[in-house]
């Protein structure tokens, strides 16, 4: 049996709900997001000691729990919302989705909407959930078009965009669903990471993501690297002090070069001596392995050295 073929049970549960689910006023149909919420609080409570693997079955057997009555109520709240209702294949790859796996629809099979299931279901744990699209447009749209679903459920929504300052992203990201593209979401979390406080970080957990053209973001996209840049304080000292060093190393003995690889690696002959030539401790790489650096110049060993201890004594300084 297709692992689909497996979930059909689970579909007859959620259609069970439907007529309970249909009586309800907006009211009360927008007040099960809260009774969700602490059916999990209680459910997960002592789950901040457990192990983050243990955690996480925890939450996932938590939210499966809820799964048929949740996919329900989005159900309902997407024809109130935007007068589309869910068919029940589409049932099937909100919980594909749901499970990490890859659903596969063609244009016009509502994919967008098959999104809403998920991402609902996982924003109930209060942690963040991320819809990943390839452009600032459909972001902007989907957010606006089936934000009106988890608003009507009572879900915050927020869309990161490319003119957005750190304290409107830091609002976007403290919604229960944030929409943007794989570009702003990865430079979001490149800059982050060159911050020297949390407090002006702009994302917070990373928990769930529904990712939209999966193949275009994680294969075609995923060609180009997102390289990003910050201002450095290295002293022009450095430079002087490799300079010194480097004359008195020898090629082979002191440092490998791989003309190939564009690398000249010490040996520790060569760390050996440019501890003893310069006024620092230690040449040795923080990381595991040999120090090594990119790009040897044309000119000879010379150069080639120069390069590299620039850059070591860069990295160290």
């Amino acid at each position: 049996m297709t692992p689909a073929k497996k979930l059909w049970p689970v579909v007859a549960r959620i259609n069970a709900f439907e007529p309970e689910i249909r009586r309800l006023s907006d009211e009360e149909l927008r007040a099960r997001t809260e009774e969700f919420k602490a059916r999990l609080t209680r459910r997960l409570e002592g789950a901040d000691e457990l192990s983050s693997d243990a955690r996480k079955q925890l939450e996932q057997a938590a939210l499966d729990e809820i799964l048929p009555e949740a996919f329900a109520c989005v159900r309902e709240a997407s024809a109130r919302a935007t007068g589309m209702r869910h068919f029940d294949v589409q049932m099937i790859g909100g919980m594909i989705l749901h499970r990490g796996m890859i659903a596969e629809m063609r244009t016009g099979e509502g994919k967008t909407l098959v999104a809403t299931l998920p991402v609902y279901l996982n924003a109930l744990t209060g942690r963040g959930v991320h819809v990943i699209t390839v452009n600032d447009y459909l972001a902007r749209r989907d957010s606006e078009w089936m934000g009106k679903i988890y608003k009507f459920l009572g879900m915050t929504v927020g869309v990161i965009q490319n003119d957005l300052d750190d304290f409107e992203r830091q609002e976007a990201y403290r919604c229960d669903i944030t929409y943007g593209t794989n570009n702003e979401f990865g430079f979001d979390y490149l800059r982050d990471n060159m911050k020297f406080e949390l407090a002006t970080c702009v994302q917070r957990d990373h928990y769930f993501a529904i990712v939209d053209e999966v193949d275009s973001i994680l294969i075609d996209e995923a060609r180009t690297p997102l390289i990003i840049s910050g201002a450095s304080d290295d002293s022009t000292s450095k430079y002087y002090e490799a300079d010194v060093v480097i004359p008195n190393l020898t090629r082979d003995t002191d440092y490998q070069v791989d003309e190939k690889q564009h690398r000249a690696t010490l040996t520790e002959s060569g760390i050996e001596k440019a501890e003893r030539y310069s006024l620092r401790q230690s040449f040795r790489p923080v990381e595991h392995g040999n120090p090594a650096l990119p790009e040897p110049g044309s000119g000879g060993a010379h150069s080639l050295s120069s390069r590299q201890e620039l850059h070591r004594a860069g990295r160290r300084g």
